[in-house]
């Protein structure tokens, strides 16, 4: 009899296959520029970077990629981050087919949805909405673009990115230097923040906006949560950009509004979009500190940015506010959080860590490379955000290897990956004994 796969096996088995399908054109010699040398290699670490809406590059897009590759990158950007089975139910829907049961459990999976019921209409939601704040962005990126590229090339160049931010990927075609050249661009630098911060606000999100609109209080505890926190994490990484990192003398003499959109840029590229306006090598210690924590914490769940999520955070401050307030539950927004969100927050947390330390050292053992570094290049890699202190260029196979690993394990997500090994089954019938054990 033939065995079924788990909605976690099946996220698993889509987005390898992406990534394999992505390699695959991505090495054929017309995915490549004159002059330069097709490598599955470089393909790999390419399709995988951007199925995980991750942004990491062994080679420059503009340089080394055709107008085809480029396209290829494009598409995997955007099925990457929409999501592998978004994607194809969308298409099953566009194509008449009936969406059954499985399908829809798989969708609801998918988005972190909270219940089966409506799941259909929700994906043409999210679609609609998807594919107009990508041709919205687009709109509004072209004139910088057309300035810089010229008429014809800005279109795309302008869709490129508007796309890249949305979906949290952060490849750019603007060489080495990313948006660097754009710092000082009203235009740019506020579309792009909106674009990467609508995009990690989550689906749900979404549609609590639309069916409540600024009636706060009959948001979902999820939303609200969401909205509280990144406006927690807006406000205190910016002043400590503003008025301490790029007040050092390393940046030189840059006038208020310089410095206003250097700061909003950096406060909100981590949180898991992997664009910059500024040379990540100059920060200072404190300001790497605060950017490997904001691309720990990532976006909401159910949408296009990585990280562990603000709700994991969330859920985790809760609990240990209430071990301290020596109350029994967890509590955020008049609401008791379930233990069971307590316990997966906890796992979360605990393989992320695990997986980034473990990466880290291994990475600096076989590079011989300072450990902060590396804790920089795996945290940018495992909570899919892209950016770089310009390690990756220059790593070998095996260090490669360990980031590919990490983007893929960081964009489906630790949990998948262990139900879809395990396939669990649930609990135990029988309980073994209860005993005490002290903790702190």
């Amino acid at each position: 009899m033939r065995k079924r796969l788990s909605s976690s096996q099946i996220i698993f088995f889509g987005f390898a296959a992406l990534i394999l399908l992505g390699s695959v054109l991505l090495s054929l010699p017309v995915s490549v520029r004159e002059g330069q040398t097709a490598s599955f290699g470089t393909g790999l670490f390419t399709a995988t970077s951007a199925v995980c809406v991750t942004g990491l590059a062994v080679a420059d897009t503009a340089t080394y990629f055709s107008g085809f590759g480029q396209a290829v990158l494009l598409l995997l950007i955007q099925i990457g981050g929409m999501g592998v089975v978004t994607v194809a139910v969308s298409i099953a829907m566009f194509s008449g087919r009936r969406i059954g049961l499985m399908q829809r459990g798989l969708m609801q999976e998918s988005i972190s949805a909270p219940n089966l019921g409506g799941i259909v209409k929700l994906t043409r939601f999210i679609l609609r909405t998807s594919f107009c704040a990508e041709a919205l962005g687009a709109l509004l990126l072209y004139p910088a673009m057309a300035a810089r590229a010229g008429r014809w090339k800005g279109i795309w160049y302008a869709v490129f990115h508007s796309v890249s931010a949305f979906c949290n990927a952060g490849f750019d075609l603007m060489g080495g230097g990313s948006l660097s050249s754009f710092a000082a661009s009203p235009p740019v630098n506020l579309t792009v923040c909106a674009l990467i911060l609508f995009g990690g606000l989550g689906f749900l999100t979404w549609e609590d906006f639309r069916t409540k609109r600024f009636s706060l209080h009959r948001y979902r505890m999820q939303s609200k949560t969401i909205l509280a926190m990144s406006v927690f994490l807006l406000t205190l990484p910016f002043l400590f950009f503003y008025f301490y990192e790029f007040n050092r003398p390393v940046w030189g003499t840059l006038s208020g509004s310089e410095r206003f959109y250097l700061s909003l840029f950096q406060t909100v590229t981590p949180r898991t979009a992997g664009f910059n306006t500024a040379d990540l090598a100059q920060l200072s210690d404190s300001g790497r500190c605060i950017t490997v924590l904001l691309m720990l914490v990532g976006g909401a769940p159910g949408s296009t940015a990585g990280g562990m999520k603000i709700t994991t955070f969330a859920v985790l401050f809760a609990s240990a506010r209430a071990v301290f307030e020596r109350d029994s539950e967890a509590r955020i927004f008049r609401r008791r959080v379930p233990q069971e969100a307590v316990r997966s927050a906890a796992a979360i947390a605990t393989l992320y860590v695990s997986l980034l330390v473990l990466g880290s050292i291994t990475l600096s053992c076989v590079e011989e490379l300072p450990l902060s570094l590396c804790i920089f290049e795996c945290t940018s890699a495992i909570c899919t955000v892209g950016l770089s202190v310009g390690l990756t260029a220059s790593l070998g196979a095996l260090s490669r290897g360990i980031l590919i690993l990490l983007m893929f394990l960081g964009r489906i997500g630790a949990l998948t990956l262990v139900f879809a090994a395990l396939n669990p089954t649930g609990s135990l019938a029988a309980r073994y004994p209860k005993e005490s054990i002290t903790v702190g």
